[in-house]
């Protein structure tokens, strides 16, 4: 017919997401007073970050998992789009809210390479984590980044949310009473 024709298509694709998440004692600071919004805590704010994620990527209709570890695999949802399965996450997501960790220590390397031996499928796996693990406090960060690429060897695409508490972890502002660290 020698006239020019534009083809315009959209490309549906299917993202699987897992989201990670440090349950540790120093996630869970600091500790909330009774006027204080859930999210102020480490914890809480990395528990509404990920539930805005999930929100986002339901819509999209991708698939979600979770993982919550901390000196323990505290639990693992494989990466599902059904609406029970948001639900039970969600739940989940709760349950770390209103169960604050009393001296739990964070095993982040061993649980991330075990993560990483789970995922089987491509995936973007989202980790909310303050780094505070006792491989960094003697110098062996290194092992910590080992296992971050462990999980990008595995063509996984790998975000990290280094979640901190400005105000009183970088600026130090404290109050002027003793205080004992």
């Amino acid at each position: 017919t020698d006239r020019l024709y534009t083809k315009r298509f959209e490309e549906e694709t299917n993202l699987r997401c897992h989201i990670i998440i440090d349950s540790s004692s120093s996630m869970h600071y600091p500790k909330l007073r009774y006027n204080q919004l859930f999210y102020e805590s480490k914890i809480g704010f990395s528990v509404l970050a990920s539930a805005v994620l999930m929100n986002i990527l339901k819509k999209q209709r991708d698939a979600v998992g979770l993982s919550v570890f901390s000196d323990t695999y505290e639990s693992y949802a494989p990466e599902r789009g059904s609406d029970r399965h948001y639900r039970m996450v969600l739940n989940t997501l709760e349950r770390l809210l209103e169960n604050p960790k009393v001296s739990k220590k964070t095993d982040t390397v061993t649980f991330l390479h075990q993560i990483a031996e789970k995922m089987h499928r491509r995936s973007m796996l989202i980790l909310f984590t303050d780094m505070f693990h006792p491989d960094a406090s003697q110098g062996n960060e290194e092992e910590f980044f080992n296992a971050l690429q462990h999980l990008k060897h595995n063509k996984h695409k790998v975000v990290v949310f280094h979640v901190i508490d400005k105000k009183t972890e970088i600026n130090f502002n404290f109050d002027n009473a003793p205080r004992k660290f």
